[in-house]
């Protein structure tokens, strides 16, 4: 296993695996199912694994984990798979693509889950003639439950149909789990919006942003998807059947109504902060024009009270009679006047 930081200039097919640390052993579950037959069995050794391989059976093989650079390159030399398909594997950070290679194709997409937050891990299919081998990142958010209790119960065409409608079906749930993803954002969209109706808060702010950030990454996984299916549904390989490539169409219809959600919230969540900053700058603007509007009534009293609290002698205003005798009352009243009237003008204006 080559060092990270060293990925830079090693030899193309180098793997390197660049997701969370694991110590989880790699464990590997083997389905094989035709008409009337269904066998299911857990393994964590390969060799176990392919002696239980029927060929004579559709196989689907999972395997949980792909830390473990060791036990992918054992995959890839016991099935002949390209050494950059392994690369592939194992870098995490692969964008969402499909490649057809002499003795198989193989699809890389994200499988995401909402957890509080959204999650993802990568799923790589890899469809051989008569066999199905799956790469989960983790053991943990499954979208293939739906297609074990499927194949368990005999239940659909599932059973009737060969490897290929398999990884079709794979492919298809994991299309399915972004439609769940999307109604769970879209409750969230529905409660941020009400939030920045009432009061909006800087916690409104905060999961605006957390959400925005969501909605890119969803968009960046989710995007490469409608390409994948395309190739898929074009490319000449024998092991995909015409049967399949009806279903195939209708993944890529599910997938141009995930992108069109996903660009529909994501316009919604940038209106959203518009609003909360227009809100706030409003709410400013009004303590603005409340706090002018007050400086505005008082600066003309101000300019009164200082010209006769200047401390001269001779102001022939406070020497008159009337200066001498009602000039403190004559100041208030005109002080008065002067602030009523402006407050009079300001309501007339709509100011106030």
């Amino acid at each position: 296993m080559v060092d990270k930081t060293n990925k830079t200039g090693a030899p193309p097919g180098t793997l390197v695996y660049f997701g969370d640390k694991q110590t989880d052993r790699v464990k590997i579950s083997l389905i094989e199912f035709n008409e009337t037959e269904f066998i299911e069995k857990e393994f964590y050794d390969l060799s176990e694994c392919l002696d239980h391989v029927d060929p004579k059976m559709v196989r689907w093989i999972n395997v949980d984990g792909i830390h473990n650079v060791e036990f992918i390159e054992a995959v890839g030399k016991r099935f002949n798979i390209h050494p950059l398909t392994l690369e592939d594997i194992v870098n995490t950070n692969q964008r969402a693509k499909f490649e057809d290679y002499d003795n198989y194709v193989v699809a890389i997409m994200k499988m995401l889950y909402y957890d509080s937050e959204l999650q993802s891990e990568q799923l790589t299919v890899v469809l051989f003639d008569g066999m199905v081998i799956s790469f989960q990142e983790t053991h943990g958010g499954d979208a293939f439950d739906l297609i074990r209790n499927r194949i368990r119960l005999g239940k659909g065409r599932i059973r009737r149909m060969g490897a290929d409608y398999l990884a079709y079906a794979l492919i298809d749930a994991v299309v399915d789990c972004y439609f769940g993803i999307l109604e769970k954002i879209g409750d969230r969209i529905e409660i941020l919006e009400e939030d920045l109706v009432d009061e909006p808060t800087k916690e409104t702010m905060r999961q605006l942003h957390n959400m925005k950030r969501e909605m890119i990454f969803l968009r960046k996984s989710v995007w490469p998807m409608r390409e994948l299916i395309n190739n898929m549904e074009r490319s000449e390989t024998d092991l995909i059947k015409p049967t399949t490539d009806i279903y195939l169409r209708d993944v890529h219809d599910h997938t141009i109504r995930v992108i069109d959600t996903v660009e529909t919230y994501r316009d919604l969540l940038s209106g959203m902060m518009d609003i909360y900053l227009s809100s706030v700058s409003n709410k400013m603007n009004e303590v603005m024009k409340v706090l002018t509007i007050i400086t505005t009534i008082f600066v003309p009293v101000t300019f009164v009270a200082g010209v006769y609290g200047m401390n001269f002698e001779v102001m022939p205003e406070i020497h008159s009679k009337w200066g001498h005798e009602w000039g403190y009352t004559l100041a208030w009243v005109i002080m008065l006047v002067m602030m009523i009237s402006m407050i009079v003008y300001f309501r007339k204006k709509k100011w106030l």
